[in-house]
């Protein structure tokens, strides 16, 4: 019997597992038959992100030479490393160029082609362009896996989930508002993949305030502007008049960081360094286990934020302290020593005396709220301060002369690398490191400023409250005290919260009535070794694995910065290997029944042959004795 695995999900998790499979295959499966089954309503790939059907106006927030699927030294496996071409190399484009979407998911098209053509003989994919449903099955049986509109299931030695985004209910509050909308005839168009929002109820000219300030409120304003017809001459924006007016804020009240505008030169800083594998391993060691903190805090104050904020503070001031001395009061090695060994008061006191220019000195909490406390006189007033705030944004990414920020983002990559072991740590430092390091193109800032100089986008502030009163929607923000905006439509622009208990996807609320264990963000929680699906007692499930931003081994995405070492390479090379040895000892196992079962009938066979001959020899013997009797009494006659 041929072996089976079921993979959910064909986007770029799903072709990383594969391409991981083909890479591992030699050592740990030895030609055994394997069929591969794909299910996915999108084409294997791209998925449903980076798929070929969107705007050509959506781009990717990194550079064409900071994308790759292939793997390289820096990526702590015990799998071969499988190298291959970034973005820029295989489309043979500029490395600093930001690729619109459907770009990078023909990229994906064509690495998931490799990946399929590299598996070795025996192994065949499938592709099923439709949605799973349920999965089934006893622990120590094959599984399930139930597809939409199939009377039949796939059946499957093992199942790996690689959902990627999903869809959510509403919360209690969306709910709410949507129900407020239906009844006074407003809009409210809650959380979801911009690229598929109905963004027709939105009129020109119309207010419409938009809760939230980050990627997905970049590709609504691309795609409210020029996929309207407005176009940009330089630095004025030229409105066609079929735009709607964006009242933008959220938490922070700021868009996200810009992508920093150069190139790294000269040594890293020596990552990780205050937070490894030896801290982490001392975290999930202690008995009594450790703080991870409320999602709505952030990481743990007492155990996990203190090693994240030295770590951070390491590859800043080490950049600061190598390459620009001259802004420094004491040598690198005086501040590293007292750096090592000083709590964090004692390390503020050190900063302030070895960097004289408060602009030179770190300060994550700052950074995180640069509106904390911050109040302008008008609405007027805040527009301009907020342009502002993004024109000095701009400046200072693409100025090398503050490179110690692009140390600091090198930092975010070695700390999540690290975090991911840990499990769940809460949704609020995802967050921070996609506001930090996973920021829009300069380029939609500039546009963003263009966009508010013309009037099409109007800023609202920190801690954005929306009230559904008076027949419409109703905005307001500390950010400028006793001045509020209202309007008739609210854009919720941001994903949908991967929860298990939420999510639309009909799978996952199986899996949780089912008694899949969920983290308190309730997110799929994982064994951290392998990816298997563990029960709410702890136990792993020994043929269901889970990859992705569902699970509590989240990373920062599918694909990676070349030489930062990958943490989802990470995974989907120990998932890979632990599939291929389940099958390797399932074949082994079906192998030595199959020598059983054939060493058990040939003994029938001997046995029943031994049998037949006895009976030759009985009815011999009695023959003889029958023509000797005959001879005798024929002698006597």
């Amino acid at each position: 019997m041929r072996r089976s695995l079921v993979i959910v999900g064909a986007g770029p998790r799903g072709t990383g597992l594969i391409e991981r499979i083909a890479a591992n295959a030699p050592e740990l499966y030895d030609g055994h038959g394997l069929d591969v089954h794909l299910v996915d309503p999108h084409p294997p790939g791209a998925g449903r992100i980076w798929r070929a059907a969107q705007s050509p106006l959506l781009w990717m927030n990194s550079h064409a030479e900071d994308v790759t699927m292939f793997t390289d030294e820096t990526v702590d496996m015990a799998g071969p490393v499988n190298p291959g071409p970034t973005l820029h190399e295989w489309a043979g484009i500029d490395g600093r160029t930001f690729a619109d979407r459907q770009l990078q998911g023909a990229y994906l098209r064509w690495v998931h082609e490799q990946a399929v053509a590299a598996l070795p003989d025996g192994v065949t994919v499938h592709h099923h362009p439709l949605r799973a449903l349920r999965v089934s099955g006893p622990r120590e049986g094959r599984q399930q896996v139930w597809l939409e509109g199939r009377p039949h299931p796939l059946l499957a030695d093992l199942v790996v989930l690689a959902l990627g985004h999903l869809d959510a209910e509403l919360d209690a509050e969306q709910h709410d508002l949507a129900e407020y909308a239906r009844t006074h005839g407003l809009v409210h168009l809650p959380p979801d993949f911009t690229a598929d929002s109905d963004l027709s109820a939105l009129a020109p000219g119309e207010p419409v305030l938009v809760r939230g300030f980050g990627l997905a409120f970049v590709d609504l304003m691309v795609l409210l502007t020029e996929g309207r017809g407005g176009r940009y001459d330089g630095d004025t924006y030229v409105p066609s008049g079929r735009e709607p007016v964006l009242h933008v804020g959220s938490r922070r009240g700021v868009p996200y960081h810009s992508k920093i505008g150069y190139d790294w030169t000269g040594d890293r800083p020596p990552l990780p360094r205050f937070l490894g594998p030896a801290q982490i391993d001392g975290l999930l060691a202690r008995p009594e286990g450790f703080a991870r903190g409320e999602a709505a805090v952030g990481l743990s104050r007492e155990d996990v934020w203190p090693l994240v904020e030295k770590e951070l503070g390491f590859a800043h001031y080490h950049r600061l302290f190598t390459v620009h001395p001259e802004r420094t009061a004491m040598s690198w090695a005086d501040f590293e020593e007292k750096y090592a060994v000083a709590d964090p008061a004692e390390r503020g006191v050190l900063v302030a005396a070895a960097v004289p220019d408060p602009g030179d000195r770190l300060d994550l909490a700052r950074l995180d709220r640069p509106l904390e406390g911050v109040r302008f006189g008008s609405h007027e007033e805040f527009q301009e301060g907020l342009r502002e705030y993004v024109e000095a944004d701009l400046r200072r990414r693409h100025d090398p002369s503050h490179s110690p920020d692009l140390a600091v983002f090198l930092g975010l990559l070695s700390v999540y690398g690290q975090l991911v072991k840990l499990g769940d740590i809460g949704g609020w430092w995802h967050g921070f490191f996609s506001y930090l390091a996973s920021g829009p193109p300069g380029p939609r800032l500039r546009q963003l400023l263009a966009l508010s100089r013309a009037g099409v986008v109007r800023f609202v502030g920190a801690d954005m409250e929306v009230r559904a009163e008076d027949g419409v929607f109703r905005a307001s923000s500390p950010s400028v005290p006793g001045a509020s905006v209202e309007a008739r439509a609210l854009v919720e622009a941001r994903l949908p919260e991967p929860t298990v208990r939420r999510a639309l996807d009909p799978l996952l609320r199986e899996l949780h009535a089912e008694g899949v264990a969920e983290s308190p963000d309730g997110l799929l929680r994982v064994d951290r070794t392998d990816g298997r699906l563990l029960d709410r007692s702890g136990r792993p499930h020994p043929r269901r694995f889970a990859l992705g931003p569902h699970t509590d081994g989240r990373t920062p995405g599918a694909f990676t910065r070349p030489r930062t070492g990958g943490p989802a390479f990470r995974q989907n090379d120990a998932t890979a290997r632990a599939v291929l040895l389940f099958l390797a000892e399932a074949a082994e196992a079906a192998e030595a029944a199959e020598a059983a079962e054939a060493a058990e009938a040939a003994e029938v066979a001997e046995v029943a042959e031994a049998a037949d001959v006895a009976e030759v020899a009985e009815a011999a013997d009695v023959a003889e004795a029958a023509e000797v009797a005959g001879r005798e009494k024929k002698a006597v006659l």
